[in-house]
């Protein structure tokens, strides 16, 4: 269901040219009509009213966690917004980490930036578009190798609902099986196509969004 807080995150994206609309190619590699490149968002009032949203999810689930990690590198600025929201929204003091994608070798080294976690820490992911789970897939070794962790949920901007890499199985259904992660979605692929019919102007666009559904998502 298209809620007032979806459509609200709609346009945010929109109106930050985050949210596109042309011919495209994934991380996976499928040809699709609509794009998120959340590297697009540039400016602090972005970045705040992005946090905003990502907050409200994670304050909404209720879930219980020790810390917050981004990976690198579009989830440094998210999980980053996120904290920052968490604790000015909420009072939700929470503290987050994010790696490098290659380790430092002087000063203190490491591949890891900001909170250290340790045995025991519940660890939530915030990250931005799920296409194949490739992306978590590589985030997970990182966890592992930081500590004795756990890991059970996600957050991303929007949920395209696609096939991952077994027939009859989205990618996000495949990560709750592998990692036992329950993936939270701002928006997912179906609330955009709703609210593309609802607004004039996309009558081309919408033949090529349903045929691109049809072909990958479930």
């Amino acid at each position: 269901m298209l809620t007032e807080q979806k459509k609200q995150f709609i346009e945010f994206m929109m109106t930050a040219d985050v949210l596109r609309f042309g011919d495209f190619i994934t991380k996976s590699g499928r040809n699709t009509p609509y794009f998120v490149n959340t590297g697009n968002y540039r400016t602090g009032a972005q970045i705040a009213g992005l946090g905003k949203f990502y907050a409200g999810l994670v304050h909404n689930t209720g879930c219980s966690f020790d810390a917050m990690f981004g990976p690198a590198y579009k989830g440094i600025p998210l999980v980053t917004a996120c904290a920052g929201a968490l604790y000015n929204e909420y009072k939700e003091d929470k503290p987050y980490f994010f790696n490098r994608k290659e380790a430092k070798d002087h000063g203190e080294g490491g591949s890891l930036v900001g909170y250290k976690p340790k045995d025991g820490d519940r660890v939530i992911i915030i990250e931005d578009v799920i296409t194949a789970g490739t992306a978590v897939r590589e985030t997970m070794p990182i966890l592992k190798a930081c500590g004795d962790v756990s890991c059970k949920d996600m957050f991303i901007s929007v949920n395209r609902c696609e096939v991952g890499q077994n027939p009859g199985k989205t990618a996000i259904m495949e990560v709750q099986e592998e990692f036992g992660i329950k993936v939270h979605a701002l928006v997912t692929v179906r609330d955009i196509r709703e609210w593309l019919s609802a607004h004039g102007g996309y009558e081309a666009l919408l033949p090529k969004m349903d045929a691109y559904m049809a072909k990958y998502c479930i």
